[in-house]
């Protein structure tokens, strides 16, 4: 059996609109953890340095602009789940199409990966469920 993950999407962002994307991701409840910080990262800043250069060496050249820039996970609200079922196909568009409105500042791929519970985010929901 699969242990509990988290479905995120892995992205570099330009350092200076990192505030701006994540105001506009919560409002789709859509959640930014910068790897360097990420409360499930024992080490977290040597995590974001490989997942940084992992990700600009493996485009060889094409995103050599994000070498600087912050990786972060995204991933997806309580609002986008539905008990144990997979994630509906409307939150994969909701968080491509707003990765696209910053097109110019994110470097990502289109897909998912998981990675350990964020325990945050399950708190929260579990405290505004309650509510």
């Amino acid at each position: 059996m699969r242990r509990p993950h988290e479905n995120v999407a892995t992205v570099l962002v330009d350092p200076a609109v990192l505030p701006e994307l994540e105001l506009d991701l919560m409002t789709l409840d859509l959640w930014v953890w910068p790897l360097a910080t990420a409360p499930t990262s024992p080490d977290g800043p040597r995590l974001a340095f490989q997942v940084r250069r992992r990700l600009v060496e493996a485009r060889r050249g094409a995103w050599d602009c994000a070498r600087e820039w912050t990786p972060v996970w995204v991933s997806f609200g309580t609002s986008w789940y539905d008990g144990d079922e997979p994630l509906p196909w409307a939150a994969h568009s909701a968080l491509w199409t707003a990765l696209g409105r910053h097109a110019d500042h994110v470097r990502h791929t289109v897909r998912l990966g998981g990675v350990p519970r964020l325990p945050v985010r399950h708190e929260l929901g579990a405290e505004r469920d309650s509510a």
